[in-house]
Order: structure tokens, then C-alpha cells, then sequence
């Protein structure tokens, strides 16, 4: 779809001059002081008529790389999987792309629904009772989780942040709470995975919430219910923070293994990469928690007729205003991205998403058995991973990187720059996108020969 820019007309310009009661534009801006002003033209170049501004802007944009262009082996927190082309059909019709935040939901039912269904989907996903209608990302949603740990805690100030949590998760949670009374207290890993006997050392009565990933940035599986015994024992909050949803397919839900707030990316769920955005963030919760749920809530009722109908529920508008005592100031939702969600999640269904995350599964281990089989080449955690995975270099991975990169590959992202001790470390991430003949050409450019 392209939007064309359509210029005001000199006469558009003073009607609108004449409404707001001024006669010229200087008067407009006659507020701002003089030596604020520019003096002279803005530097730019002249205008393009519409067909060169076109063909300027293609160059731009083939100057990019797409993922299609490469062996991509990128994860981290964005995967490149395959999206039907029915999503891109459906959200581009004109009441999806153009509707806004339902404030009146007795003309926002269409709307409502999609958020609806979005909400029940991801409950079964996480198996948790209650999701929101979203949050802008993956890490904010792991960020107001603590938050609301923090309120439901009462007089409870500290969180424990796995070291297995993504980075950015970690430091989205610190901006949030940095002016803040919590204290965030990392808790050190065990063969790639959250150390329990570190976790029940650091757990007392002023521990709010334990946050951990699931799979965590590793891509390793961590033992949910251990942990959240643990968690539970000193009386705090499990909350599980899902960077990759495709795994939960396939592993089982957060909810069944003891988390109380599971929170997450839903990128991999039809969105497309686009640069890191935008992503959506889901946010689910027990019944417990409902009532100090961030952002917004809809809910299913009946019309004075009987029949079904949509509202938004347990979050009137006024609580976006009530500054330090409102749950959240997010009072707007991901509204398209919900409903590609929602699409994706309906057309793969239940069975579906179990192929698709066994798929990214097996490939990943194939993967993985043939890489460990190099000399020098090592993986060094043993635990079960889903669709990415560490493996130690002999050479710097910023080297190794940059020689695959010269054969059309992207070989991972390294994890040195955030984890000291895996200073050759290398996260490879292998989804239903890369054939078996990808991965045997990156299996024979690591080993150093011509892929």
C-alpha cells in the first residue's frame, strides 16, 4: 500500500489561518521568541517531483540487506519466521488499518472481538486465566511485570533477574526501576541455566518476584517448576519472561509448571522483522493478579437484547491518570499487531504450531550434532535448548563473523559482548526458514572451507 502526500494549497493554508482566528503564518509563531528562530532556508536540496522522489527512495532501500539475501542464523529476541500471505491481506483491509483505540465499544465491537480472541489464545498458550488486549514490546511487558510485582508485594522491594534473562530485558527492567525503591538483584547460572542453589540463597522476605526466561537468551530450557517452588517458598512472584512463544508449542505452558505472571515477544507470531519493529508484548496473569494488570483488559458480556457483545473492562479511563498509583500509563494497545497475531495463531491452530515448533526443534539439534562435531568448536551447555543455541569458537567471533559474512551467511550474534566468559561464545539461531542445505553450508564455513 502507498500512501501519496497531498500539499495544503495556499488557499487550504489561510481557511485554516482564518478558523484559528490569525492571518499569516509569522502570526502563528509569533509566540516563539526571535532568537529561536531560523533565519535562513532549511539546508536541504529542491524538491523531487513524485516519480523521482520514487526512484531515489528504491536506491535507498536496496542499499538494506533483507533476510532473504542470506544464510540468516540471527535470533537473540528476533526470528525470522515464515508468515502466510493471507495475514498481509487481511490487516490491510480499511476498518482494521484505520481503527484506533476503542474507546466507545458500542461502535469498536469488530475491534474489540479481535482483541478478545487475541487475549483467549495467548491464555492457552501460557496457560495462564487472564491476558491484556498488549503491551508495545517484549522487555516492557518484563519490566511492568516487576512493577506489578512490586505493587502486589506490598512492602516487598526486591526482584531477582536471572543473568539468563535476554539483555535487553535486563535493561529495560533497570530503567524502569531505577528511580524507584527496588532493588534488582542478578542471580548467577549453572551450566547456561539459572542457578537454583544461588536463587534459594538470595530469596527472603523482601524478595517481590524472580524473573526468568523461557527459553532464557541461551536458548535453554530452564526448570520452571524447581524454580518456582523456590520462589513460592519465600512467598514471592514466579514471572517468566518468553522472548521466542513459538517454544511454548512444544514445551510445556508456563502456567502448568507454577509462573504467576509469564510475559513476552509475540513477534515470531506473524510480525515481520522490520529492523527490530515493531514488536508486541503479551502480558497474562492469574486471577489473582487481574485487578492490578497492566494496560487493558476486554471483556465479553451481553447487550440488553442478549446478544454478545465486546467492552473494555477493569480499566477505565481515568486510571491512566492517576500518575504513581496507576497500574501502568499505557492506555493504548498494538492493535494491528494484535490482530496479525490473532490470524496467525488461528490459521496455524493448535496442531499446527506443534509441527512448526517440532520443525524448528529438529533442525536446531541437527544443526547443533553436526557443529559440535568440528574441531575447536565446542557447545557448552548441555541442557535442552529449542531453536538456538551457544557454541564456542577457536577463533574471535568477530573474525569468524565477518568471513562468513563474505560467503553470504549470518552466523549468529555473539554473546561476549554480554557475557564475559563466552567471549568466543556464538548464538546460533536455526528456525523452519533455513533448509538443511543452509545449515550444511554453515556447518562447512565454520570449519573453515568455501560454502
Amino acid at each position: 500500500m502507498i500512501m501519496r502526500y497531498l500539499p495544503h494549497t495556499d488557499v487550504d493554508v489561510q481557511q485554516m489561518l482564518e478558523q484559528i482566528g490569525v492571518s499569516s503564518i509569522e502570526e502563528l509563531f509569533s509566540g516563539v521568541p526571535e532568537n529561536c528562530r531560523l533565519k535562513k532556508p532549511l539546508a536541504i536540496s529542491d524538491a523531487k517531483s513524485e516519480s523521482e522522489l520514487l526512484l531515489f527512495l528504491k536506491g535507498l532501500a536496496e542499499k538494506n540487506s533483507k533476510t532473504s539475501d542470506w544464510d540468516s542464523f540471527l535470533g537473540g529476541g528476533a526470528y525470522n519466521h515464515f508468515i502466510p500471505t493471507v495475514i498481509d491481506q487481511l490487516v490491510s483491509r480499511s476498518e482494521f488499518y484505520t481503527a484506533y483505540t476503542p474507546y466507545q465499544p458500542e461502535i469498536s465491537q469488530g475491534t474489540l472481538q479481535a482483541i478478545f480472541e487475541y487475549q483467549t489464545m495467548i491464555c492457552q498458550l501460557t496457560g495462564m486465566d487472564v491476558a491484556n488486549a498488549s503491551m508495545y514490546d517484549g522487555a516492557s511487558a518484563c519490566a511492568e511485570a516487576a512493577l506489578l510485582a512490586i505493587r502486589a508485594g506490598k512492602k516487598r522491594h526486591k526482584v531477582l533477574l536471572s543473568q539468563g534473562l535476554p539483555p535487553q530485558y535486563r535493561e529495560t527492567v533497570a530503567t524502569y526501576c531505577r528511580y524507584l525503591d527496588v532493588d534488582l538483584i542478578d542471580v548467577p547460572l549453572q551450566d547456561g541455566v539459572t542457578s537454583q542453589q544461588e536463587l534459594s540463597a538470595l530469596l527472603d522476605e523482601q524478595a517481590a518476584a524472580v524473573i526468568v526466561g523461557y527459553p532464557n537468551y541461551f536458548g535453554q530450557i530452564e526448570d520452571l517448576a524447581a524454580i518456582a517452588e523456590l520462589t513460592h517458598t519465600a512467598g514471592a512472584r514466579l514471572v517468566t519472561a518468553v522472548s521466542e512463544p513459538l517454544s511454548l508449542a512444544l514445551f510445556k505452558a508456563p502456567g502448568a509448571l507454577g509462573a504467576d505472571v509469564v510475559v513476552g515477544e509475540g513477534q515470531s507470531f506473524g510480525i515481520p522483522l522490520s529492523y527490530g519493529g515493531p514488536g508486541i508484548g503479551f502480558f497474562a496473569v492469574r486471577k489473582k493478579d487481574m485487578r492490578v494488570l497492566p494496560g487493558r483488559l476486554v471483556g465479553e458480556t451481553v447487550d440488553q437484547d442478549g446478544k454478545r457483545g465486546f467492552v473494555l473492562t477493569l480499566a477505565t479511563r481515568e486510571q491512566h491518570i492517576r500518575r504513581e498509583k496507576a497500574t501502568s500509563n499505557i492506555c493504548s494497545n498494538q492493535g494491528m499487531c494484535v490482530l496479525m497475531v490473532s490470524i496467525y495463531l488461528a490459521l496455524y491452530g493448535k496442531q499446527g504450531l506443534r509441527k512448526l515448533a517440532e520443525l524448528n526443534y529438529a533442525k536446531a539439534t541437527y544443526a547443533k550434532n553436526q557443529i559440535s562435531q568440528l574441531k575447536g568448536f565446542a557447545i557448552p551447555f548441555a541442557g535442552t535448548s529449542f531453536n538456538e543455541f551457544v557454541v564456542t569458537c577457536p577463533e574471535p567471533v568477530a573474525r569468524l563473523k565477518k568471513r562468513l559474512e563474505q560467503q553470504g551467511i549470518l552466523a549468529g550474534i555473539s554473546v561476549g559482548r554480554d557475557y564475559s566468559d563466552l567471549k568466543n561464545g556464538l548464538l546460533i539461531c536455526v528456525t523452519e526458514q533455513n533448509s538443511r542445505e543452509q545449515i550444511d553450508r554453515l556447518v562447512l564455513a565454520l570449519a573453515g572451507g568455501e560454502a
